[in-house]
């Protein structure tokens, strides 16, 4: 049985393999658990720079933010083009066009890490998930086998008393 598990994990995995590598694959996908909480072993290794990432793309991604830096631009272009005539910024905002390109130049990296360690994590609970399906599968393969043989054991056992009745039927 041990056998037949193994060639199906090698044909379902078929990918390039050295023997170390695959013997341990074989060995983690059939004599051990391979369930993982991604997002608590993710959660274990973030550095702070990940958690002020992760944060500032929760806020930056919004509808707060939105509004509030909408009403922001509002204020801005009518307290320095329609109220302050000799305002701090008059038209076309100037110092408004740097502030925002700053906060682009800024916001968009930091949310770009925070993307790019969500896409790893992503890859990760992929791996988990095609892991867990390849026990699965080799555990139905072994059910399989399993219900196999109690259903020939039972059509000996029926044959056996179909025998014995028969028997029984032709003595009578």
């Amino acid at each position: 049985m041990e056998k037949k598990k193994k060639e199906i994990v090698k044909m379902l995995l078929n990918q390039n393999l050295d023997e170390k590598d695959e013997e341990e694959m074989l060995d983690l996908l059939i004599n051990n658990p391979i369930t993982v909480d991604v997002d608590k072993e993710n959660d274990a290794k973030m550095t702070f720079g990940d958690k002020v990432a992760d944060k500032i793309s929760e806020v930056a991604g919004s509808w707060t933010f939105i509004i509030i830096f909408c009403a922001f631009l509002i204020f801005w272009i009518v307290l320095n083009g329609v109220i302050l005539f000799n305002a701090l910024d008059p038209y076309p905002f100037i110092l408004l066009n740097l502030l925002l390109s700053c906060l682009a130049a800024l916001q968009a990296p930091i949310i770009m890490m925070s993307q790019n360690r969500q896409a790893k994590k992503d890859t990760i609970r992929n791996k988990n998930d095609y892991h867990t399906d390849l026990k699965s599968e080799l555990i139905l393969e072994q059910l399989h086998d399993h219900i196999e043989k109690v259903l020939q054991n039972q059509n000996k056992i029926m044959t056996y008393l179909e025998k014995i009745n028969d028997d029984k039927d032709s003595n009578n």
